[in-house]
């Protein structure tokens, strides 16, 4: 009987929340330079020759390159009704990537006149009124946060989601909204972990004790006892004041449970692993307020600030993975989260407390990709001295790289090149570095070699291989996704890959200049190959090397824009200079994450602001991890469409 209560609770709670939460989530002459003017004068008849004359031979007719046709647009109307189309159309052009080389190329005044227009129309729609924060999706607890929460609101560290079905991934996270399903699998996983969590909690004698304390005395009533444990508990694990209603939902379960002759601890356990199925504890709930009409729609077009829980529970999932602590709960409580310098101070306080490594694993695990890690496999005969101890060593050192920046402050510039990483004897031996005995990782200088920054750690150039050889292919695209927020359009269907295509022969260099021959793959192979070849002197497992087989090593590159650079250090030089990409790139990323959610044309300022925040702050990591709690998005919330 009481399982199919539980069934009961949670499948009842979540269709009414679900239901609750319902919301879909004159032109210049041709061949003349166009003369100077305000960008707030220039309108989409001054682009369009551009357009025609540089883009839509190839972004037009009936298969435009890329599924992206710019022949459609004929007024600035329609250009502002597909802002990311322009944001991509922005990006491309002000990197000298688009048009690609081969194709005629736009003078700087032209380039000027079109990235002027596009960047001014985006700025004043999107930046010159009310901004729109977005709306976050009613968002399960992904598995890394269920584990964390469970750690925190019962004391015992034990991995119950581990044999949970693995979370979907969207934007490049798995703590995303819109992809946190709810399968009947889950559950029932949800069903067997909560009645397993409270019997260890109550087979421990200390945890047991800090659930079932009575906080207003010895004097109270059995039942006023449990209604008092039975409101603590659901309101740290709902990270919110249970209502009246819902804490009486509880008791009736205590009733039942006494009835059925359980004693008062026993009788505790069925209302307790209801609160564990709760929808409220399960998901991250903001609910918002009902109209006065009760059969009223809501604004779409209504915009809150979120309350000190809300901030709260953001915040501590965001750095955290996990539910807010008791620092944060008393600050929300107080209404003091957001007072006199007060969540500056908790965002530093967070940072620093060992329950920010959960930021090292699930942000920096997937912005740079090293969870991939685990399931890479290198051909033993090409690369026999890759181990499990080397693999471990891989990851060890990104992580430990990273947590040095965030716990130090650094500038996040360093992540494209430092005087320093971490490692132990077995990393130290792959990377030719002398005098580091032991497995104990430890801090090392890195002067006058080819090592520097995430890219040249051998975790990155180890998960951007193929098993037998490298891929400058592969890896040109990590730095396109991760460092300069320009990722490619995915290839077509119909070509074959290098392996495949037995006509190619010489070095890999050579191989695959023959292969983008192909004009439909050489407009991104442009992009992406000449980045990939710059770090062509680490092997698959990230080693140093100066042949590739009996062919030497070609480590140079041309850009689409035309700057040439040769090997790791040109290549980590030509990244540093488009520095402002990376900070806008790696806002966007952070920002996802913080949200959950995917970013949209009107979250351009939001991104515009922490990007000026970090520049004015010396790059410094909290700069960036500040600006993105202070952010409208953050702090602020749209309604449903017309939901009620």
């Amino acid at each position: 009987m009481r399982p199919s209560v539980l069934v009961g609770v949670l499948l009842a709670a979540v269709i009414g929340l679900a239901h609750a939460q319902t919301a879909p989530t004159d032109s210049a002459k041709k061949g003349d330079s166009p003369t100077p003017r305000t960008a707030e004068q220039i309108t989409f008849k001054d682009i369009a020759p551009l357009l025609t004359k540089y883009c839509t031979k190839c972004h037009g007719g009936e298969k435009p390159r890329a599924d992206l046709s710019l022949e459609k647009y004929q007024d600035d109307d329609q250009v502002m009704q597909d802002r990311k189309v322009w944001e991509k159309v922005l990006k491309h052009v002000r990197a000298r990537e688009m048009p690609p080389q081969g194709r005629p190329q736009p003078t700087p005044a032209e380039i000027d006149l079109l990235t002027g227009y596009v960047a001014t129309q985006l700025a004043r729609v999107d930046c010159t009124k009310e901004r729109d924060p977005g709306r976050v999706t009613l968002r399960r607890l992904n598995r890394a946060e269920y584990n964390n929460t469970i750690r925190d609101l019962i004391g015992i560290d034990f991995q119950p989601a581990e044999d949970f079905p693995a979370d979907d991934v969207g934007y490049g996270f798995d703590n995303i909204g819109d992809v946190l399903t709810l399968p009947p699998l889950l559950l029932e996983k949800y069903l067997a972990a909560a009645e397993t969590i409270i019997e260890k909690a109550f087979a421990n004698r200390e945890t047991r004790l800090r659930i079932l304390i009575c906080r207003p005395g010895p004097d109270l009533s059995e039942e006023d006892c449990a209604r008092k444990i039975l409101e603590h508990f659901a309101t740290r694990a709902y990270r919110r004041p249970a209502t009246p209603e819902e804490v009486a939902r509880l008791m009736r379960l205590f009733d039942l449970a006494r009835r059925d002759g359980d004693g008062f601890p026993t009788g505790l356990r069925l209302p307790l692993q209801a609160v564990l199925v709760s929808p409220h504890f399960l998901f991250r709930v903001e609910m918002d307020p009902r109209p006065a009409n009760p059969r009223a729609p809501i604004d779409p077009n209504t915009v809150r600030v979120l309350n000190d829980y809300e901030v709260a529970t953001r915040l501590s999932y965001f750095l955290w993975s996990s539910m807010p602590d008791d620092e944060l709960f008393n600050h929300a409580q107080n209404g003091t989260l957001r007072k006199d310098g007060n969540l500056e101070a908790q965002v530093r306080r967070m940072l620093k407390d060992p329950k920010a490594k959960a930021l090292v694993e699930n942000f920096a695990g997937q912005w740079l990709q090293i969870r991939n890690l685990k399931t890479v496999q290198p051909d033993p005969g090409t690369f026999p001295t890759f181990d499990e101890a080397l693999r471990a060593a891989m990851q060890k050192e990104t992580e430990l790289f990273f947590e040095a920046v965030m716990k130090e402050d650094r500038s996040v510039l360093d992540f494209l090149d430092a005087d320093f990483t971490f490692v132990n004897e077995r990393l130290a031996k792959h990377y030719g570095i002398a005098g580091v005995k032991g497995d104990e990782f430890r801090w090392v200088a890195l002067t006058g070699g080819p090592r520097g920054g995430v890219l040249t750690q051998a975790s990155i150039l180890t998960i951007t291989s193929n098993p037998t050889r490298t891929s400058p292919v592969k890896r040109g695209k990590w730095i396109l996704e991760n460092i300069l927020g320009t990722p490619p359009p995915p290839p077509p269907p119909d070509v074959p890959e290098l392996e495949d295509d037995k006509e190619l022969t010489g070095s890999l260099r050579q191989r695959m200049e023959q292969h983008r021959v192909n004009p439909i793959c050489a407009s991104c192979h442009q992009r992406m190959d000449p980045l990939g070849f710059g770090l062509e002197n680490f092997d698959g497992i990230g080693a140093w090397r100066e042949k590739d087989g009996k062919f030497p090593i070609d480590p140079s590159g041309v850009l689409p824009g035309g700057e040439k650079f040769d090997g790791p250090a040109g290549l980590k030089a030509v990244l540093k200079a488009k520095k402002e990409d990376f900070c806008r790139c790696l806002a966007e990323k952070m920002l996802t994450y913080a949200l959950g959610r995917g970013l949209e044309y009107y979250d351009k300022c939001a991104v515009d602001d922490i990007v000026a925040a970090l520049v004015k702050n010396d790059y410094r990591f909290s700069s960036l991890v500040l600006a993105v709690v202070q952010s409208d998005p953050f702090q602020k919330r749209k309604a449903g469409q017309g939901g009620r």
